[in-house]
C-alpha cells in the first residue's frame, strides 16, 4: 500500500505501529498521509492520526474530547489542548491488552465524526494578551495589523507561547524572535 514506506521506516515502535494499523484498517476508514503521518479519514474527514514519539506510539483523535471514554484511557496531548486526545502504547502487548477498549474508542470516534459534532471552543476564545504583546502592538501599527490578520488559531498559538514564559524579558524576547514570522502571516508552527 501507499504508506508502507512510513511503517518500514518506524524507528522506535515498528511492531506496535503495524498492529495499530492492522486494527484501523478493519474499519471503514481511508488511510492517507497528512502532516507526514498516517491519517485515517471517514467520508473525507479526519478521524484519527497514527503517530510515533520516542517514548510511545499511539492514536491521536482529532475530536477526542467528544469521544465516549468510560475507562479514562484518552489523554490530552498538551496542557492547552482543547479537542484532541491520544491513546498511547509502548508495545504490542499493551495494544492487545487494551484491544477491546481501543476498538470501542475507534468506533466512538467514527460515530462522533458521522454525527457532525464539533468541539465547543468558546470557553478558550477569550485569551489574555500578555502586557509585552500589548505594548508591542501599541508601538508598532504594522505589527498590530499583521497580528490581527492572523487566523484565530495562529494568534492563540503565539499568545500561549509568549504567555508561557515566566519572565517579562523572556516574553519580550519571544515576541522579537517571532516578529518576522508574524509579519509574514505565519503561525508559530508553520514551515
Amino acid at each position: 500500500m501507499r504508506l508502507d514506506p512510513y511503517f518500514r521506516k518506524a524507528k522506535h515502535f515498528p511492531e506496535a505501529l503495524n498492529r495499530l494499523r492492522e486494527i484501523l484498517l478493519e474499519y471503514p476508514l481511508k488511510e492517507e498521509l497528512k502532516w507526514r503521518q498516517p491519517c485515517y479519514t471517514y467520508d473525507g474527514g479526519n478521524v484519527v492520526i497514527l503517530h510515533e514519539m520516542k517514548s510511545y506510539c499511539g492514536l491521536g483523535f482529532l475530536r477526542g474530547a467528544l469521544i465516549d471514554d468510560p475507562k479514562g484511557v484518552l489523554v490530552a496531548p498538551g496542557k492547552n489542548s482543547q479537542a484532541a486526545r491520544q491513546m498511547r502504547f509502548r508495545s504490542v502487548a499493551e495494544i492487545d491488552e487494551q484491544e477491546d477498549t481501543l476498538r470501542a474508542i475507534i468506533e466512538s470516534a467514527i460515530a462522533v465524526h458521522k454525527s457532525g459534532q464539533k468541539v465547543d471552543f468558546k470557553a478558550k476564545r477569550e485569551l489574555v494578551y500578555p502586557d509585552e504583546l500589548k505594548e508591542k502592538m501599541a508601538g508598532d501599527a504594522a505589527f498590530k495589523a499583521a497580528f490581527e490578520a492572523l487566523t484565530p488559531g495562529r494568534q492563540r498559538g503565539y499568545i500561549l507561547h509568549i504567555s508561557d514564559a515566566k519572565q517579562s524579558k523572556t516574553r519580550s524576547a519571544r515576541i522579537e524572535k517571532h516578529y518576522d514570522r508574524i509579519m509574514d502571516g505565519l503561525g508559530i508552527h508553520d514551515r
